[in-house]
């Protein structure tokens, strides 16, 4: 496996390249990354749905991970973990435009793709009964949160999302990615935390199967969730990890 010291020249590599892609390409895995957390999310709902126990909620927790397994694995744009692109803006390698252009053009791919997502599942035929009832109180409850709540939610959250992707990049194997992907994933699920790219699958698709929410619902919920994800994984690790690794030898 590679140190955490090389694990952080990795992501530095990892911030130049995608602060050098082209608009194009920065949206369309975007796209990607959006369905393939939404993919996650969808699992989630249904192992939920009827058994809002422990365990239905470990087996929804359990499978969730598959999305940033997919985003990672397979290639694609998530926002909230290009948020370690700042490992490379405090290296001096990238500039703050180059991140902050890719950061919203994944954001924007990213809501694209959860919101496409979650259109497809609302006219799917999949979502009746239990299933339907489910995605509508995950929707209105995580509209309905205070926003400090959600910021602080958001900042726990993307504290294990970035992580993983950390933890991934020290393996060489597939499978040692795989499983290091899927433990802080699990644990952010279970945990209750809020994910902003997550959520714009799980908001819109309550909104398109009846919900009561509306566009500032919607927004109640991503404008400070987005904020707490970047508190913890632009500045709180990243910060951490380039003071603790980041100093020449």
């Amino acid at each position: 496996m590679n140190t955490p010291k090389e694990i952080l020249q990795i992501w530095i590599r990892n911030g130049i390249n995608k602060a050098v892609l082209p608009v194009h390409r920065m949206f369309l895995l975007g796209v990607l990354a959006g369905m393939f957390i939404g993919f996650g999310c969808h699992v989630f709902v249904l192992a939920t749905a009827g058994d809002a126990s422990v365990l239905g909620k470990l087996i929804g927790s359990a499978l969730f991970p598959v999305g940033l397994m997919l985003v990672i694995l397979c290639g694609a744009e998530l926002f909230t973990g290009n948020n370690l692109m700042t490992l490379a803006l405090m290296d001096r390698k990238i500039t703050w435009g180059g991140m902050l252009k890719n950061w919203g053009v994944v954001y924007l791919g990213n809501l694209c793709g959860s919101v496409l997502l979650a259109w497809l599942l609302a006219n799917s035929g999949l979502y009746a009964g239990e299933a339907l009832n489910r995605a509508v109180a995950v929707a209105s409850s995580k509209a309905a949160l205070p926003f400090a709540q959600a910021v602080i939610r958001g900042f726990l959250c993307n504290i294990l999302v970035v992580l993983a992707c950390w933890f991934q990049a020290g393996s060489k194997d597939l499978t040692g990615k795989i499983f290091a992907i899927w433990f802080p994933i699990m644990l952010f699920v279970f945990a209750g935390f809020e994910h902003s790219v997550a959520n714009m699958t799980y908001i819109p698709l309550g909104m398109l199967l009846g919900a009561e929410i509306g566009i500032g619902g919607l927004l109640a919920n991503l404008i400070p969730v987005t904020l707490g994800n970047l508190l913890g994984g632009a500045v709180f690790i990243p910060v951490f990890y380039t003071i603790i690794y980041g100093e020449k030898e």
